[in-house]
Formats: C-alpha cells, structure tokens, sequence
C-alpha cells in the first residue's frame, strides 16, 4: 500500500508539471500574437500618417487681372490649371488695371496682379507691394479701331475715329486702353477733337459692350476684345505705327503680401508654358519673347 500511494503520488506530481508547461506554452502563444498584431497596428498607423502627410491642403489665390485677361483666363487657363493643381483653386477679379492698383495699395489681399500695362505694374513694384524678381512681361496686344455693325462703311482706317458722333474711349486716368488710345490720338493730333466728344468707360470692357450694342459707333479697344465679339463689332484698324512710344505690354508678377507665395509662383510658371502659351494667342495675344 505503501507502494502503491507513493506511485499515485508520482503520477499527480507529473500529471501538474505537464499542465503548468502546456499553459505556459498557451500564455506565450498568446502573447506572442498579440505583439504581432500590435506590430501590424504600428505599421498601419505609421502608413495612415505617411499617406496623411502626403495631402496638400487646399490652397485658395486670388488673382487681380486686367479686364481684357477675364475670358482666356475665366475660360480656359485657370480650369487646365486647376485640374494639374487640384488643391488649388484659383479665383480671379477683373476691372481696369489703374482701379486694381488702387486696390491693391488699399489692401486688397490678392496673390497675383496682372496689368494691361507696365504703368501700374512699376508703381506697385516701387511702393513695395510686388515680388520685384518676379515680375514678367509676358503679353502683347494691340489698340484698335473697332466698330458697330452697320456702321462699318463710315470708317476705313484709325484716324477715322474722329468722324464718330460719340466714340467710346476708355478713361484714361485709370483704363490703361484709354491711355494708349490719348497717346495714339495726341501723336496724330486727333486727341481735343476726339476727347470733346466721347464716353469714357471705366474699363476696357464697358468701351466694348458700348460699340456692340450699338450705343456708340466706334470706339478703341484692344484687339484681343474686338476678337470676342466679332458677331457686334468691326476692328477696323490697329493703332498706326509710331504712334505709341512702348509697345502694348502685360506683365504679370506675385504680389509681396501674398500668403500663399509657393501656390501663386506655381500659377505664374504655368502661365508662362507653353501649353499657356497657344491658348493667350488663341485670344489674339502675342507672347512676349
């Protein structure tokens, strides 16, 4: 008996050894693949972070842009650049360039300034509101006689402006169109005899839409603008050669206060591509070399 409880003894004892190395073996197990998914959970994470990271914010610019830039840009060259930059979205606002100037020194928050004329460009650039490196001459134009349907017999050549009863000039005292149409005019002594007699509009676009809608039977513009209503308006004629001093130059630049400086550098780079390129000249612009 003595035996025989010693035996059943025995047994217990390594009946308990065995179970306590199985549970060990069990406790590891799962110990083990908990800190594998926690590895996996790490990596996931780390990934999330990364791929986070990679998003740009969206960005919103606001460009001020002459008024004769509203269609070739409204129209084609902000939506190709949008759908290449689709974090960023680019908003403009169109008038004269002597009034976005004004703005602009008066705090308007634009990123980009693109003028009719090298005048306003230059002003800013010297009051401190430009990115003097980035200013660009990137476009030329051309000021042209242009007139109302119907009226087309009554004038043959630019000089025949003064045989319009209210031709329609831009202001020049802000409508840089206007300015080059004074310069033009005063060079072929035609200005006191013009200027008695005409509407001055308060942009280049307003000169326009006057001539088209038949409220006046002739006025100067720039070629691009006689090119969007040819349905409504003749051009008659550019502006005689001699009779401008400069050549019809936009220069386009990032405004310094931008608070996007990196967003609107991008835009003036695509603005002087190629692919920019073929479509200001569809518009009747000659890129600037």
């Amino acid at each position: 008996m003595k035996k025989r409880s010693l035996f059943v003894a025995g047994l217990l004892v390594l009946a308990m050894v065995s179970g306590a190395g199985c549970g060990s073996g069990k406790r590891e197990d799962s110990q083990g693949q908990s800190s594998e998914n926690a590895g996996a959970d790490t990596e996931e994470s780390t990934d999330t972070q990364e791929n986070s990271s990679d998003e740009k914010e969206p960005v919103n610019i606001l460009i001020a842009a002459a008024a004769s830039l509203e269609y070739s840009l409204e129209d084609e060259l902000i939506p190709m650049f949008e759908e290449e930059h689709p974090e960023i979205t680019v908003e403009g606002t169109y008038d004269s360039s002597g009034k976005l100037q004004t703005q602009i020194e008066e705090g308007l928050e634009a990123d980009l300034f693109f003028s009719a004329a090298t005048a306003q460009m230059d002003a800013l650039t010297e009051e401190g509101f430009i990115q003097e490196d980035t200013v660009t001459d990137l476009l030329e134009n051309k000021i042209v006689l242009i007139a109302a349907k119907g009226e087309e017999g009554n004038f043959t050549s630019f000089e025949d402006i003064a045989k319009a009863e209210m031709p329609a000039l831009g202001d020049p005292a802000s409508v840089p169109a206007g300015q080059y149409a004074q310069e033009a005019l005063t060079n072929l002594g035609l200005w006191d005899e013009v200027s008695a007699k005409a509407s001055f509009g308060t942009n280049v676009t307003e000169v326009l839409n006057w001539v088209a809608e038949g409220s006046a039977q002739a006025g100067i513009v720039y070629a691009t603008d006689a090119a969007t209503q040819k349905d409504n308006v003749t051009q008659v004629a550019e502006a005689p050669e001699g009779s401008l001093a400069e050549p019809v130059l936009y220069p386009v630049a990032v405004t310094k206060n931008s608070q996007h400086q990196e967003e609107a550098q991008a835009f003036l780079d695509f603005l002087q591509s190629g692919e920019a390129a073929q479509v200001f000249e569809s518009y009747g612009f000659t890129v600037n070399e």
